[in-house]
């Protein structure tokens, strides 16, 4: 699941991200509202963790906008305990709030609450598209009921595809979902473990079960 951290606090903004990450999340970050929206639309994150106090424009209006054309759920940060903060948050359709200075376990608590009133933490415990099937329990791929021998890092990557077959995956947020957004993971190793993993589904009977849209990223093709 992907959670946009949105903070002009670049140690918190990391704090954050690491935590998350850590927690199994991928993340994606901004530092002030407008790049905020900009992600929420594009990305369209799980959950966004949104500082009240940014500059330009603020944590509040940023959720206005937002609520105008999503649901997504919303975890306000506030630098004070003010109770006029928290009301106002709340009645613009945020989620929750945590009070800075917090804890990165109670932020990730929180996270998981909200996500599991939302019926979003919910995970399927398999993975189909045609011939494949993944077990994420027990880390499995099978092509036609055959086990495939997938490594960590292959697996992952399928996954994110059969996550969403439907929808073309750009590639950072493709990377950003098993390394981590602020990776420093090199287009050579993702593209080595792409192209082994087509190899393997290839062998397997999948030819072109991965597609890649030259300069949009990577989606699902046909593997029946």
């Amino acid at each position: 699941m992907k959670i946009l951290i949105v903070d002009d606090d670049p140690r918190l903004r990391d704090l954050l991200r690491i935590a998350l990450e850590r927690a199994g999340f991928a993340t994606l970050t901004a530092a002030e509202g407008t790049s905020a929206l900009i992600h929420a639309r594009r990305e369209a994150p799980d959950l966004i963790v949104l500082d009240i106090g940014l500059p330009e424009l603020d944590g509040f209006e940023v959720c206005r906008r937002l609520r105008a054309t999503s649901d997504v759920p919303i975890l306000f940060l506030t630098a004070r305990d003010d109770e006029i903060d928290r009301i106002v948050g709340l009645e613009l359709g945020a989620d929750d709030y945590v009070t800075k200075p917090f804890s990165p376990r109670e932020l990730v608590a929180r996270v998981r609450a909200i996500l599991k009133r939302a019926g979003w933490a919910s995970s399927p415990e398999t993975l189909a598209h045609g011939k494949i099937t993944l077990d994420l329990r027990a880390r499995v791929c099978r092509v036609a009921g055959v086990d495939q021998a997938l490594t960590a890092t292959e697996f992952d990557i399928l996954a994110r595809l059969l996550a969403e077959p439907d929808r073309l995956v750009p590639r950072p947020v493709l990377i950003a979902a098993l390394w981590g957004a602020q990776s420093a993971v090199s287009d050579r190793t993702f593209d080595s473990h792409l192209r082994n993993l087509r190899r393997k589904l290839s062998e397997a009977g999948c030819d072109g079960a991965i597609e890649t849209v030259h300069g949009q990223g990577m989606r699902l093709g046909a593997c029946t």
